[in-house]
């Protein structure tokens, strides 16, 4: 099987303080840079067939409604697995999206209140 967790996104308000705190804490350099939606974001250094994130500065992510948005795997076809949150008692909260060559994202709430998602890469 494959690894579960694909990506992880970091919500700030401050993308440059975020940063500073993260480098400093955990002895890092992160990557700047701006991601397909256009806003910025500072990445964690990984390796292949590791599961790697980033700090986000983004609208998408309200000021009260703050956290971590973990990406699931969702397999070569999203529509599978966004399809089946409804009736398992989720809400939908972002269609199936392209981000470019980066793949295709969707996001979710659970049944606990956590905002998932889900990721597939272009294939």
């Amino acid at each position: 099987m494959e690894n579960m967790v694909v990506f992880f996104d970091i919500p700030v308000k401050d993308l440059n303080r975020a940063k500073s705190f993260y480098e400093t804490v955990l002895k890092i350099e992160l990557h700047e840079m701006t991601g397909p939606d256009g806003n910025p974001r500072a990445f964690f250094p990984t390796a292949p067939g590791v599961a790697s994130g980033c700090l986000v500065q983004a609208p998408i992510y309200p000021v009260n409604k703050p956290g971590v948005v973990l990406y699931l795997n969702g397999g070569k076809d999203l529509s599978e697995p966004l399809g089946r949150v409804v009736a398992a008692g989720g809400k939908v909260t972002m269609e199936n999206t392209s981000i470019g060559e980066y793949g295709r994202i969707a996001r979710f709430v659970d049944t606990e209140g956590n905002e998932i998602a889900f990721h597939s890469p272009n294939l």
